[in-house]
């Protein structure tokens, strides 16, 4: 019996990662946080001294990458880097590393290798449209780009010094417009996706609407 894959794509803060992983954790599947990638990469980058447009540095390190996801922990050639990678000046150097093929395709057969049995839940910006363009279900989820700032804000107050709404509603703006234009898997909706606006939706609201469509699918009995 293959596995089947759940893809859910959509800008920085729309709540994708959230959602995928509550998604995984009830069907019993394997979770893929490709975002996490882009922003190990970045990481690991400042840590060896790699510049972010270094194209050919960046693919080897991409291609060599040593890290593990154990539970919801991410360790980091040795290191546990779970909160470390979630600050913004990481996710904008994730946002420049993913604009560059080489890194793209260096990451690429590595994300399709979490496709296991039973199933698995990928999150990202290009899970439906490149990664996993034969996925049975695909989502797009969104949010205007104040309340994604908004929820960001939330999330960072007390871990991170200094986060201002502006700022986040500011980087959040230029990340959309970077991620969409990059001329290499730009952030758009599949053809075939559901496009879900949580702007005014709760967590619970969303996860029923998906819910109701694996079911349709006949998706976790396969």
């Amino acid at each position: 019996m293959s596995a089947v894959v759940i893809t859910i794509d959509g800008p920085s803060g729309s709540g994708k990662g959230t959602i995928a992983g509550l998604l995984a954790s009830k069907l019993g599947w394997n979770l893929l946080d490709s975002g996490a990638l882009y922003r190990l990469l970045a990481f690991a980058a400042g840590n060896h001294g790699i510049d972010l447009t270094n194209e050919e540095a960046l693919k080897a390190l991409a291609a060599h990458l040593d890290v593990q996801f154990i539970d919801k922990r991410i360790i980091l050639e040795g290191d546990e880097v779970t909160d470390a990678i979630r600050n913004e000046q990481v996710g904008a150097g994730a946002s420049m590393v993913a604009s560059l093929p080489a890194v793209r395709e260096a990451l690429l057969q590595r994300q399709r290798a979490f496709l296991e049995a039973p199933g698995l839940v990928a999150d990202g910006r290009d899970m439906g449209t490149v990664v996993f363009p034969d996925a049975p279900l695909k989502i797009y989820l969104t949010a205007s780009a104040e309340e994604r700032a908004r929820r960001r804000y939330l999330q960072l107050k007390g871990k991170v010094g200094g986060v201002s709404l502006p700022s986040l509603l500011d980087e959040i703006r230029a990340r959309d417009e970077r991620d969409m234009q990059r001329a290499v898997a730009p952030l758009k909706p599949a053809i075939d996706a559901i496009q879900l606006d949580s702007t005014e939706l709760s967590i619970e609201q969303v996860m029923e609407r998906i819910l109701s469509e694996v079911a349709n699918r006949d998706l976790a009995g396969q």
